[in-house]
């Protein structure tokens, strides 16, 4: 593991320590990397009324494109488990980088996965397929 994929899975390792977890207890952080090489944290947002929850990768990248920004390299999540992306979260990256980095980790820094978000989501749906 290099250098900098070490500091981006201890950014999201950060990130998940802010997690609003009420409900399932289930811990999540993200560390998102623009190209510019800003990192964008993010957590898990709990709600009582599930469906409006709000996943750490999503946290991320809205922080980041709400800052203008719109080109990523990487990104790493951690669980306890080393558990990959939701279907949601890998569809809101692939709109923006479907080539990214993806860092799948647990808490202890270890790395389970590192591969490009388009093995992910394999045939993703993307912003090319609207072009007339």
């Amino acid at each position: 593991m290099s250098a900098q994929e070490r500091l981006l899975i201890e950014a999201a390792i950060t990130a998940s320590q802010h997690a609003y977890i009420r409900y399932s207890n289930y811990r999540v952080g993200a560390a998102l990397r623009a190209v510019n090489g800003l990192i964008y944290h993010g957590c898990n947002i709990e709600n009582a009324s599930y469906p409006v929850t709000i996943c750490a990768e999503r946290v991320a990248l809205a922080k980041a494109v709400s800052d203008g920004v719109r080109e990523f390299d990487a990104i790493a999540v951690v669980t306890a488990n080393g558990a990959s992306p939701c279907g949601m979260c890998r569809q809101m990256l692939f709109e923006f980088a479907p080539q990214l980095q993806v860092l799948i980790a647990d808490f202890y820094g270890t790395l389970h996965h590192k591969l490009p978000l388009s093995d992910l989501l394999f045939l993703g749906f993307g912003p090319t397929h609207l072009e007339k």
